[in-house]
Formats: structure tokens, sequence, C-alpha cells
């Protein structure tokens, strides 16, 4: 482990960070975790954002009168350094590490957490954890006009199969024939505007995982995520029901990137469960002086 010591404001507060949905080190998706931050006001943290310049920095906190009542063992802000979310994938099972691994002890059989989207449940498969894949805020067909400036976007004249799958963030599903189609992708960002889009296609039999998926935010401060627990979980409540794609499947993404992700999909009893390793990186203190 490394030691880190951040320089802020006047009190200090115990700092994780977490390299989320992979076997190899640095090569899965970072979070930045600060813990019992309890105290910190709304700008802090956003400014914290800003300065870690990941992709998402995540600060747990006591949960509510109403999440406590519910079961919550933390509550969870998310930030992007343009700005909150109520909900992300890789921030939530990196975060119930670091809780772990700090030691956190679950009030009942799983990890519950609470954040903008409700009640979270998180469980322990083996080595990594999973995430129950939250009911889509928005879903369905995607208008002609939003689909041709998606396919405009990304440089592709048609696709397979488009879909609202918004869990928070605000996902806009895309199909593509083949992961080489998305490996291949080029996106004019300036053409995208403030869509959220996140791209998926098949592996042939045989290859290391089923499917690649791109994500790609050019208005929360990273043009391109590596590993999105959030879009995954949509992608995989779309392309299951719709028998697009099996209950049980491995996701890779990050490649384009230089990463090395992997997202396990399995649903049970009709719960999407979204799974992934997390290491805890860097231990250590953010100092606010």
């Amino acid at each position: 482990m490394f030691a880190v010591l951040l320089r802020l404001g006047r009190m200090s507060k115990p700092f994780s960070q977490v390299d989320v949905f992979t076997d190899e080190a640095f090569r899965g998706n970072p979070v930045a975790v600060v813990h019992e931050a309890d105290g910190l006001d709304e700008a802090t943290m956003a400014a914290f954002a800003r300065w870690t310049n990941l992709s998402e920095t995540t600060f747990m906190l006591e949960p509510t009168p109403q999440g406590r009542a519910g079961g919550a063992d933390y509550r969870l802000r998310i930030f992007t350094p343009g700005g909150e979310l109520p909900f992300a994938g890789h921030p939530t099972l990196g975060s119930a590490w670091a809780w772990l691994q700090a030691g956190g002890v679950p009030a009942g059989e799983r990890i519950v957490q609470e954040c903008g989207v409700g009640l979270i449940d998180v469980r322990l498969e083996g080595d990594r954890l999973a995430f129950a894949a939250p009911e889509l805020l928005r879903s369905g067909p995607v208008d002609d006009a939003t689909l041709a400036q998606a396919l405009a976007s990304l440089g592709l004249g048609s696709c397979e199969g488009a879909a609202w799958v918004d869990n928070g963030p605000g996902w806009l599903g895309v199909l593509v024939p083949d992961a080489e189609t998305v490996l291949g992708l080029r996106p004019d960002f300036a053409v995208m505007g403030d869509l959220k889009l996140g791209v998926i296609g098949r592996y042939p039999d045989g290859a290391p995982a089923d499917v690649e998926v791109r994500a790609f935010v050019p208005t929360l401060g990273a043009a391109e995520d590596p590993v999105t627990g959030s879009l995954n979980a949509g992608l995989a409540l779309w392309l299951i029901d719709s028998d697009e794609l099996p209950e049980h499947y491995v996701a890779s993404q990050g490649t384009a990137l230089g990463r090395a992700g992997r997202v396990h999909i399995d649903r049970e009893d009709g719960q999407v469960w979204v799974g992934g390793r997390s290491t805890v990186r860097i231990r250590g203190t953010l100092a606010l002086d």
C-alpha cells in the first residue's frame, strides 16, 4: 500500500483509492473514497472531486434517518469532476470494498448503501463484490432525432438496437454488431453534446469476455469512462430482457484506454447483479488545513 497526504482544509479524514473491476493492478477504474465525510460541505466535496480529476470521487457519511430505517450501513455521495451523480456502479463497489477493508461490518447479510437513487444492496461473491442493479429511471425506445445524433456522434450509419438504460447518470445504450465495431469507434464529442452513450458489441465464442463495452460521457469531465458499473447494469437489464444476451456473461471494458476491466453480470430470480474485483491501492489521510 502507498500512503498519501492531501491538504485542503482544517480537519483530517481517512482516504482510500481503489482499483475497481479488474484482476490486474492499475488496469481497472480508480475511485477516490473519503471516509467519515460528515461535516464536509458540498462545495468542498465538489472541489476535491475536481482536484482528483478521477471519473468519480465518493464521500461516505452516516445514513439519513430514513436510510437507517431501511437498513443502510452508510450513505454515499458520488461526484465527478463535473458534478454529483445519484448513482454510479464502480464507485459503489469500490467504496463498499474500502469500507470493509477499513473495518466496516454490515448490519445484515449484505451491505446496504444509501445514495441518490435510494438503497442499493451489495453482496460478497467469493473475492469480489456485486451490487443489485437498480430499476431504470428511464427505459424504452429512443426518439428518431436523438438516435440520429447519437449515431452521428459515433460515426455510425446504423445500429442493431438502441434504448434508454438510465439508472441515474442518464445512459442511452447502443447495440452494435460486434466488439470490433465497439473498439473501432472514434466519437465526435462536439456532436455528442449532452448525451451519455454506452456502446456494446459481442465477441465471438471462445473469447476471454462475451461483450465489449465503451462509455462516453463528455459533459461529466471524462470523455470516456474506463469501466462503468451503472452502464453495464442498465445494458444488462435491457439486453437480457430482450434475449440479446444470456443471464450470465462477462463484459470487457477499457480495452481502448489500455485498461483490463471485467464486469460479471448474473441474473438470479429476476435480479441482475453487477460484480467485479476491487483492490485498495492507496490508503492515507485527507488533511484539510
